[in-house]
């Protein structure tokens, strides 16, 4: 819509005078540029778009420590399950094929020709 027929439209809409109408008009179009928006601005042009460009963002994996009592609770139950011996029947079911594909979380074995696996689960203190 062009300014001459936003003019007339507000005229008529608003039974305001043409003066009143070109008022309205050029206070809804003129821009003020507050400090905070002349800031806001020059911080929005610095910012990298990755969705514009070809190149991908990079991908950060933070170093993460090992917990060490985890590996060591892990390691402790698959050589306890190395001796456990599950009594049923017709026969005594022996655990096999004892596995860490995780260190720090998983055991899987075979029992009976089945797979089975324990996740360990470290929980963290109430408010932390």
């Amino acid at each position: 819509m062009t300014e001459e027929e936003e003019i007339k439209r507000n005229m008529e809409k608003l039974h305001i005078s043409r003066e009143e109408a070109e008022e309205l008009y050029i206070s809804d179009h003129e821009e003020i540029d507050t400090p905070e928006q002349k800031e806001y601005t020059a911080k929005a042009k610095k910012v990298r778009r990755y969705e514009k460009s070809d190149t991908p963002r990079k991908k950060t994996v933070p170093n993460r420590k090992i917990d060490q009592k985890k590996v060591e609770i892990l390691k402790s139950v698959a050589h306890q399950l190395t001796r456990c011996v599950i009594e049923a029947e017709p026969k005594d079911l022996y655990i096999e094929c004892i596995n860490i594909p995780k260190p720090e979380k998983e055991i899987t074995f075979i029992l009976d020709g089945e797979n089975y696996s324990i996740t360990l689960t470290k929980h963290r203190p109430k408010g932390a």
